[in-house]
């Protein structure tokens, strides 16, 4: 049996709450709180695997109750916000998954089920908005030529020009020229500046 605690300051939806989790046999609610500062108090206590948390609550909100909380609790955020700041708030905080209030009996159990076991769960709704917050905050990739990522790739091996060159059977100038130009798309002026960019974009792979 999961053990399920659920954290709102609206009686009735803790109660239909409790009615949809408990229509699962693997499922049983330990306890309720009515506000974060309460959850904060009574979690040690009951020790659920998974925290159903509202997101605006009088008397401490969920945000806080998560950091509060601290790692080694899984808490889905079960809100009726779909603010993209809220989630950012919440997935930063530490939150397990986000769900919107509107989801239904089997998809609310199954998320249960996905975050006791130490997966993410997100509502697709919430998915799409966090993806698309987050691939906004991301730099462009720039798109290197097979020659150039080759050549870069040797440069983060530590070769110098003269190296690659014979690795790669092409004259030193010509590594100077797809380096240079691997320097214009990185937007460095350097070798060790490039590599640095490479490895915090994806484009060559860190080595042990």
């Amino acid at each position: 049996m999961l053990r399920v605690m659920i954290v709102d300051d609206h009686p009735v939806v803790r109660e239909g709450l409790r009615g949809m989790l408990l229509a699962e046999p693997d499922l049983e609610v330990v306890g309720e709180a009515g506000s974060g500062d309460e959850a904060v108090v009574v979690v040690p206590r009951l020790r659920p695997d998974v925290i159903l948390m509202d997101l605006r609550m009088p008397g401490g909100d969920g945000v806080s109750a998560i950091e509060r909380l601290g790692p080694g609790h899984r808490v889905i955020v079960l809100t009726t916000y779909e603010d993209d700041g809220e989630i950012l708030r919440a997935v930063s905080a530490g939150a397990a998954g986000y769900l919107l209030k509107d989801v239904s009996r089997a998809d609310l159990a199954s998320a249960v089920r996905a975050a006791a076991g130490g997966r993410t769960v997100l509502s697709p709704s919430v998915a799409a908005r966090l993806a698309g917050r987050l691939v906004g905050r991301r730099p462009a990739v720039p798109v290197l030529s097979e020659r150039e990522r080759e050549v870069l790739e040797l440069v983060a091996q530590g070769l110098t020009n003269g190296e690659i060159g014979r690795r790669l059977f092409i004259g030193e100038a010509t590594v100077k020229t797809y380096l240079l130009r691997v320097f214009g798309k990185l937007g460095v002026s350097d070798r060790t500046s490039a590599v640095l960019a490479a490895l915090d974009l994806g484009l060559v792979h860190r080595r042990p």
